[in-house]
């Protein structure tokens, strides 16, 4: 059964007068990249606050829609009162709102739409966009999407904006954080020295400062924060860290065979038991992972189990951590899928929306179900160090959001069995790799 689609909708609206001229503004995002899939906005006349902000949910929830009627939408406003209206926390008194409210419940079933409260520094695309559409509607016109440059003046504001009330996301945004901050420091005489990199032997314990690569958010929007002094920033706490250990060999590694989710099971050949046993004493040795997460598959399950046994742990098996569904192209190398599915090969070469043949899983599709995958398990692990046991594909997306690289990248990342590598995510919602494809333990 295919898994629904997930957007974000973040929506806003305005009003000079409260009551006065008027006008909101929604976005539809893709949670997995940060990608803005849609944006709306319109000047309304002479209305209150409150109701240019329902309709803007109104809008942001109908551009979710016609993007895909079965999405699964997370609204995100900065407008407690609709948020806990719409959850069903508060009761609608006004006249006026109670039309707007009941409209917005049917445009997609209440089962596939959840409401967060953000603060207003989060909610600056849709804010922008409601500007937008009140000064068009100043100027006696109505706004139009070629014109906009909300999504250009908002993305290193989303990205340095307040740390989320849920779980990090990955570094799309945190690239941007990172341009932002580097084009402030370039107008900012260097008064703090940088922090040196944490060594080797440091990657999985308990980290200090944050790496070089994540730049803290402020407190305040930019306009209101004082003057900083370049460096790394406050202590961001201690992050949640994932350390992504590929599962050791099967019969069918050494071969170069396409072995995801859709065919055989194999287990670890003698070689793959020899690996976890190895990369078990090195984990042991290092002694800080206190959680161990598994993919289904029978090879990570027991690459799994061998690590637990060593570490006193129970092992959790997590469905989102399978490896991608390769169709018709299961076990075949990659020589043979070339000679007989050329074009179906190329395409999916070609972009991470096309699928292996037979109705096997694209990588757009396995990076939504693998970015939600990691933000469960952020949610449930905080500040832990977490193993997660799992396949070539699911470390390489969650390595590749958290740089924010192109998707192109998966093709670009060398990936041995039993290799350790880690991502550490802080508090604000940025992520830092600290390890890739380590494999010392097996020398």
């Amino acid at each position: 059964m295919p898994r629904p689609v997930r957007f974000v909708v973040e929506a806003d609206g305005g009003s000079r007068g409260n009551p006065g001229p008027a006008g909101y503004g929604a976005v539809v995002l893709d949670p997995a990249t940060g990608e803005t899939l849609a944006e709306r906005a319109e000047y309304i006349g002479v209305a209150t606050n409150n109701v240019a902000e329902y309709k803007g949910l109104i809008a942001g929830l109908r551009a979710a829609r016609e993007l895909a009627a079965d999405a699964v939408v997370q609204v995100r406003m900065d407008s407690k009162l609709v948020v806990e209206q719409m959850s069903g926390r508060w009761k609608i008194k006004h006249p006026d709102m109670k039309p707007l409210a009941a409209e917005a419940a049917t445009i997609l079933p209440r089962a596939q739409v959840t409401y967060e409260w953000i603060p207003r520094e989060r909610n600056r695309h849709a804010d922008r966009l409601a500007n937008e559409a009140m000064d068009a509607g100043k100027r006696g016109e109505q706004w139009e999407p070629s014109v906009s440059s909300a999504a250009l003046d908002t993305s290193a504001a989303r990205a340095l904006a307040a740390a989320p009330a849920g779980p990090p996301g990955d570094a799309a945004k945190g690239a941007a954080a990172v341009r932002a901050a580097l084009a402030s420091a370039s107008r900012t005489p260097a008064t703090a020295p940088a922090r040196e990199e944490a060594g080797a032997g440091a990657l999985f314990a308990e980290p200090g400062p944050p790496a070089p690569g994540h730049v803290p958010a402020p407190a305040a929007p930019p306009a209101q924060a004082p003057a900083t002094t370049p460096g790394w920033g406050p202590d961001m706490g201690t992050p949640a860290t994932f350390v992504l250990l590929r599962h050791g060999e099967t019969a069918l590694t050494p071969q170069k065979r396409f072995s995801g989710s859709g065919g055989a099971d194999p287990e670890l050949s003698p070689a793959g038991r020899r690996q976890a046993s190895a990369v078990a004493g090195a984990l042991a040795a290092r002694g800080t992972v206190q959680t161990v997460v598994s993919s289904p598959l029978r090879r990570c399950r027991e690459t799994a189990q061998a690590v637990a046994d060593r570490l006193g742990l129970e092992v959790t098996v997590e469905e989102g951590l399978r490896e991608v569904d390769f169709g018709a192209w299961e076990g075949l190398t990659f020589a043979e899928v070339r000679e007989r599915f050329p074009d179906d090969l190329q395409a999916w070469l070609d972009s991470p929306k096309a699928a292996p043949t037979g109705g096997g899983e694209s990588f757009t599709a396995a990076t939504r179900r693998i970015s939600a995958t990691r933000d469960r398990l952020l949610a449930a692990h905080a500040g832990r160090t977490v193993l997660l046991v799992t396949h070539v594909t699911p470390v390489k997306i969650l390595v590749r959001l958290a740089l924010g690289a192109p998707p192109e990248s998966l093709f670009r990342m060398e990936l041995s069995a039993a290799s350790l590598s880690a991502v550490a995510y802080y508090a604000d919602g940025n992520a830092s790799v600290r390890l890739l494809n380590d494999t010392s333990h097996l020398r």
